[in-house]
């Protein structure tokens, strides 16, 4: 376990198995339909490959990057859009594929515009919940795990660029951002 992790949330055993399942909620929901698979950048880019490799419809793949957080452990309350779509959207399949969901206002904001796209559908799948923080009224289709109301880092999720690469997801101690 690294230094500055308080405790370990999800281990990489327990984060694969939720995969798989969130996996099979998508491929039976999704019954083969083509899909268009949309990826929040940065944090969900290794929940996404790993999901993406269990969805056994066809899935094309496209990005959008957002900033809310800078390196702060709250969100700002104001998105930015630094990368959008590439892909026609129209009378498509959407899955947006995010890693955790705590306020909602970013989500909110990649939903609406995406269904403004007037695409078939829009799910939305989430490696983490964390409903004590929502303040915007966003539904999750699909939830890997409700967590408490920590900040928690790994598996692609970071503090000010860092912990990315930790296999599993652990609660960050406080020492690291209270200063």
């Amino acid at each position: 376990m690294h230094k500055d992790i308080k405790k370990i949330l999800l281990s990489a055993d327990e984060i694969k198995k939720i995969v798989s399942e969130l996996a099979e909620k998508i491929n039976a929901d999704f019954k083969g339909q083509p899909t268009v698979a949309i990826v929040l950048l940065k944090g969900s880019m290794f929940f996404a490959a790993d999901l993406m490799r269990e969805l056994t419809m066809p899935v094309s793949l496209d990005f959008m990057k957002l900033s809310s957080y800078g390196n702060e452990t709250n969100s700002s309350g104001i998105v930015k859009i630094l990368l959008d779509t590439s892909v026609e959207l129209e009378g498509k399949n959407l899955l947006i594929i995010e890693d955790i969901v705590d306020s909602g206002r970013t989500l909110l904001k990649v939903q609406n515009m995406l269904k403004d796209r007037s695409p078939k559908c829009v799910r939305i799948c989430t490696l983490l919940d964390k409903p004590d923080r929502r303040e915007a009224d966003v539904y999750v289709d699909y939830v890997g795990s409700v967590i408490p109301n920590e900040f928690v880092v790994g598996y692609g999720l970071d503090y000010a660029e860092q912990y990315r690469n930790l296999p599993y997801i652990g609660i960050l101690d406080e020492s690291v951002y209270s200063n």
